[in-house]
């Protein structure tokens, strides 16, 4: 096997336990959505899954046609026809077996003939070309699975981005009512201590104006929150549904100490694209050298009108080299070298570009671990802060202006939370795409591509 069969298998090897749906099997709609039930869904029923299945279909067929050069081509044909020429008549006779002495060799007359004739022609050498055309169409297979796997990577990616999307919406409608709740619970302490004399008129409007604020608040934060259940449904392939989120599982995918991009399949791409580009190099090149080919065919002749018939063969060795093409080859061969060292320094800037993208979320991700363990404890504080206010509230020692100033402290310490809360898990999620990385190591649901894989 080349060096390239086993980078196809190895190619292979790492897509299957990454792929999802490759088999065309799409899981049942579950009961309740989890981040990774989602991402397992969404790659088996993606329309971008199964445009890239059909580019590995084609490029199979590529492969299959590359590796055509290392059979003979065998054919077959049959034909009949009547003549007088001279030439043929004779031609006829003489194919048949049938020639007597005395034949007038100017006028044989009129004669027939059916041919059945198989032949065999088998290329020996030509330059190397067919092994380099097979190794460029095993780069090129790798290469679109690479395709694939990088689509698949950034759709995974977006669903858990959509899904912690809809979580954070969800907290912050939470968020939204509880702050509704305690204004509202404060508007009746107010109302009470308004009746009763101790409590001003403004104090009661201020109350009052920021309950209409806050269920403002509210219908911003439902729609929020449908809005996201509609991207989320879009990116899983679904027009519509009901959406139901399981967080319980507390599933965290864990992340490699050591920062790496080797595992990402853009660089995966170039790294085939670069051996394609070797490879069809090579091709080139071997246009200069000559081809030696082989052929026999076996013919066999029945003629009616004068009944006669005859078999023979021929066999034989041909050996052909071109002395000048017109520059064609040399031209070939220039082009090749520029693909080479153009696919070369787009391998160089990627890895600039991607060295740069992990360390990105690597920073990003250890910025949010800490505005998450801040935004705790402001919510603890603010908590325990709106408490004491309320209290005071309704025992007539704060005015409502400050009372809604410590409500709006709260809202804010939790919607803030919740923001941390869900980008946590998205800046990991982003930087094990940034690695390369599945979004998750386990996943029972998924089955290996049972397509039929080139040998």
């Amino acid at each position: 096997m080349s060096k390239f069969g086993s980078i196809f298998l190895s190619c292979i090897f790492f897509l299957a336990p990454h792929l999802s749906g490759a088999s065309g099997e799409i899981p049942p709609i579950p009961a309740a959505w989890t981040a990774q039930n989602s991402v397992e869904y969404a790659l088996a029923h993606s329309p971008d899954g199964r445009i890239a299945l059909q580019r590995m279909d084609m490029a199979t067929a590529d492969l299959t046609l590359a590796r055509g050069g290392y059979y003979p081509q065998v054919d077959i044909s049959a034909a009949y026809g009547q003549t007088n020429n001279p030439m043929y008549s004779f031609g006829n006779i003489l194919n048949q077996g049938v020639f007597t002495p005395g034949m007038d060799f100017n006028s044989p007359g009129r004669t027939d003939n059916t041919t059945i004739r198989m032949g065999m022609e088998y290329r020996f050498y030509n330059g190397g070309r067919d092994q380099a055309s097979v190794e460029a169409a095993e780069a090129e297979y790798a290469f679109t699975g690479m395709e694939r796997e990088e689509v698949f990577s950034r759709l995974a990616f977006e669903v858990v981005r959509s899904y912690h999307a809809m979580v954070q919406a969800r907290d912050m409608l939470e968020a939204r009512k509880a702050s509704v709740d305690a204004i509202r619970a404060s508007l009746r302490v107010a109302t009470a201590r308004f009746n009763a004399g101790d409590l001003l008129k403004a104090d009661l409007l201020n109350l009052e104006v920021e309950e209409s604020s806050g269920c403002e608040n509210l219908i911003l934060a439902e729609h929020q929150l449908e809005l996201s259940q509609k991207i989320f449904l879009n990116l899983l392939g679904l027009k519509e549904g009901s959406v139901v989120l399981d967080t319980s599982d507390g599933y965290q995918p864990h992340l490699p100490e050591k920062l790496s991009y080797s595992q990402r399949p853009e660089l995966k791409k170039l790294i085939y694209a670069e051996e394609s580009a070797k490879a069809k190099l090579r091709v080139a090149r071997g246009a200069r050298l000559p081809t030696v080919d082989g052929f026999a065919s076996y013919q066999y002749d029945k003629g009616f009108i004068i009944d006669g018939n005859g078999d023979s063969w021929m066999a034989g060795v041909k050996v052909n080299y071109r002395l000048f093409d017109g520059n064609r080859t040399g031209a070939a061969v220039a082009k090749c070298m520029a693909e080479l060292a153009s696919v070369q320094a787009q391998r160089e800037k990627l890895e600039l570009g991607l060295d740069l993208e992990v360390k990105r979320a690597d920073l990003n991700h250890r910025q949010v671990i800490q505005r998450l363990q801040v935004t705790k404890k402001m919510v603890e504080q603010a908590e325990e802060s709106a408490r004491l206010s309320r209290t005071r509230f309704k025992e007539g020692v704060i005015l409502s202006s400050e009372l809604i100033d410590v409500e709006m402290r709260l809202t804010d310490a939790r919607v803030r939370h919740s923001v941390a809360n869900a980008e946590i898990h998205v800046a990991k999620a982003d930087l094990r795409r940034a690695m390369g990385l599945a979004q998750f190591e386990e996943n029972p649901g998924k089955k290996e591509d049972t397509r039929e894989k080139p040998e």
